[in-house]
């Protein structure tokens, strides 16, 4: 609760809603999108975005540190167990499944999510792709098996969470040892695709997210994920209900836009930042202002 004092006279004003994101550049994007809205709204805001990891701000909105910050749908394998792992590869049942379980536990609300899925990939480059007729990721595996020059660049999280990198690994039966990988603390795929694109230290493949736009700047391609390994990963809006009952306006603000949102649009929004180097909150004002959703 913030206190204002005027002419001797306590005032009380609204509590500020805490917006985060993930350390990435979509989660920049779209957290300053969450922003920029509460703002023109007049919503009394906190900026807190690039905040953490998806363990760390998962953390801190179910401790209350955090009230709001956008998510992926299919991390609700990650986030919840004993759930059928085929409901987190369907759109609509992945989305109806982590909004209902999110909300019995935790009180947490799921919001409109766009129509994007920005799922965990595999990106090499290109040259290396069209030599050796690499298209999925069973070429890739074969190709790793065969003993070829592989060194991938990933977060942390990409390498240690059992439904990233080991899930790829377990499917197609291949094994990258650790002199193969150079890992990030964090998530941000500028990193991971500009290290592969540059052969940083002999890096020659990265991780990717699906809505990534730096890709074909950068001569790289996604492999083929041909087992269907990977569940959908929709980004939503999440909020704490305590958050959303205070300012239950919140709702249908923020619909329309993650209304608005699709694979395309993402990709050349996130190209924005990580390949012309505009600021994530510049990005997402222009994207609101250029379609109507602020003056």
């Amino acid at each position: 609760m913030i206190v204002l004092l005027i002419s001797g006279t306590v005032l009380l004003s609204q509590n500020p809603v805490v917006v985060a994101s993930k350390i990435d550049t979509e989660g920049a994007l779209l957290g300053n999108m969450l922003v920029v809205l509460l703002e023109e709204n007049n919503i009394p805001v906190e900026n807190r975005t690039e905040f953490g990891t998806t363990s760390v701000i998962r953390t801190a909105i179910k401790n209350g540190e955090i009230d709001m910050y956008p998510e992926y749908t299919g991390n609700g394998g990650f986030f919840f167990e004993g759930i059928e792992p085929e409901i987190w590869k369907d759109d609509e049942a992945g989305y109806e499944k982590v909004k209902e379980i999110d909300y019995e536990k935790n009180r947490i609300v799921w919001l409109t999510p766009a129509d994007a899925n920005n799922t965990w990939a595999i990106a090499i480059r290109k040259d290396i792709a069209e030599e050796n007729n690499l298209k999925t990721l069973s070429d890739f595996a074969d190709y790793v098996n065969e003993g070829y020059k592989v060194k991938l660049a990933a977060s942390e999280e990409f390498v240690t969470r059992p439904d990233s990198l080991p899930a790829f690994q377990k499917a197609y039966g291949f094994q990258l040892s650790s002199d193969q990988l150079i890992t990030f603390s964090g998530g941000n795929t500028a990193q991971t695709e500009r290290a592969a694109a540059l052969g940083t230290d002999g890096v020659n493949t990265a991780m990717a997210y699906g809505t990534d736009g730096a890709l074909s700047a950068l001569g790289l391609i996604v492999l083929e994920d041909n087992l269907g390994v990977q569940p959908v990963y929709e980004p939503t809006p999440i909020i704490r209900e305590e958050v959303l009952d205070e300012y239950p306006s919140i709702k249908e603000i923020i619909k329309p836009v993650f209304s608005s949102l699709d694979l395309e649009k993402l990709q050349k929004l996130n190209s924005k930042i990580a390949i012309e180097g505009l600021s994530a909150k510049d990005v997402a004002m222009d994207y609101l202002r250029g379609e109507g959703f602020i003056k």
